[in-house]
């Protein structure tokens, strides 16, 4: 029973992401330089603590990975993500439509949106997306819908894990790639392979690929009704607002997607296959705060060698490559290619 209640002790600081939510909440109802707290918290305070904080690299033991597997307090705090990013969308909306604001105010808010885009409407849909049970699929599609992104459900489980760290895969970036040419490479091509994917699902199951059941026939018109819903609403400017702030929320995802695998290649077998994902093959980060606020996908190793596994219960492996910093740091500076370069091409040199 102790073991069990710290468990559950230990689930709520996962509660930590959802001061994004508090802040977005503040920022849709006040003008000012406070608007920007959020993104202060999250691109400045978060990366400044990390620098000077030590990785944690110790695992649950296996009977707390058990009570930890079991504890659906975990689950619950994932699901609070939908109702709250809708409710989020929708007072940014209404403040964005009536609320008078100079152009900075206006900015601010809109990247504020981004921000929880990005940390719940795909990094929570990330999790939940990888769940087997239908109802966490579909909460996991509604959060990918409100950043106009719900393909991603399909390429990220049946294209990028499949083919990580290969020169087939588009959300995997290459050697002193630079993450501008690889936003357009990854988002390009993995829209087209998330149509192929679903394509060939249906000529498996001997049906046309317009039909209906075709996955992402529905989800193309699930946005687009889902646009035109906010533009009856709200009008176009505020319309253009929430699509400005869903593709800061996409290239925030496309930025993970770049410092996770940067460099690393799987090596082909004699068979021409390639070999299996190993730990080693994606960039890990112990790193505490940043593991809270991304629901541990810095641990993202682990989470490549065992897909399957949950957020809560994902390992550090000692021959996985680290980051120096947490993810919103590596983040940050993924955007300033040479300081990038510079920091990671070592490491990779290491790592070979």
């Amino acid at each position: 029973m102790k073991n069990q209640r710290n468990i559950t002790v230990r689930a709520f600081k996962y509660l930590s992401p959802f001061i994004i939510y508090a802040g977005a909440f503040r920022a849709f109802t006040i003008t000012g330089w406070q608007v920007w707290l959020p993104l202060a918290y999250a691109w400045v305070l978060v990366p400044l603590v990390e620098l000077f904080l030590k990785p944690d690299t110790r695992n649950l033991s296996e009977a707390e990975e058990e009570l930890a597997k079991k504890d659906r307090t975990y689950d619950i705090l994932l699901y609070m993500a939908v109702p709250l990013q809708y409710a989020a969308l929708g007072l940014f909306l209404y403040s964005m439509k009536y609320d008078e604001m100079s152009v900075f105010d206006i900015t601010g808010r809109i990247y504020v949106m981004g921000l929880c885009c990005g940390i719940f409407g795909i990094n929570a849909a990330h999790e939940l997306g990888h769940r087997v049970n239908k109802y966490e699929q579909v909460m996991a599609k509604m959060l990918l819908l409100t950043t106009q992104y719900m393909h991603f459900f399909i390429e990220h489980n049946k294209g990028h894990h499949k083919r990580v760290a290969t020169k087939e895969d588009p959300s995997s970036s290459r050697h002193n790639e630079w993450i501008y040419t690889f936003y357009f490479r990854s988002i390009i091509f993995g829209y087209l392979s998330a149509w192929n994917i679903a394509n060939n699902e249906m000529r498996k199951k001997n049906r046309s690929v317009f039909s209906l059941r075709n996955e992402m026939i529905q989800f193309t018109f699930i946005q687009i009704c889902f646009v035109i819903m906010i533009f009856l609403l709200v009008g176009w400017l505020v319309t253009l607002y929430y699509l400005a702030a869903a593709a800061i929320g996409i290239l925030m995802l496309e930025t993970v997607n770049y410092i996770e695998h940067y460099g690393l290649e799987r090596k082909t077998l004699t068979d021409g296959k390639y070999e299996r994902t190993m730990p080693e093959h994606s960039w890990n980060s112990d790193h505490v705060f940043g593991r809270l606020m991304l629901f541990e996908l810095s641990r993202h190793s682990d989470h490549h060698y065992l897909a399957s596994r949950k957020y809560q219960v994902l390992r550090h492996h000692e021959n996985a490559p680290q980051m120096p910093t947490g993810y919103p740091g590596m983040m940050a500076l993924s955007l300033i290619p040479p300081v990038w370069f510079a920091v990671m091409n070592k490491r990779i040199k290491k790592q070979n």
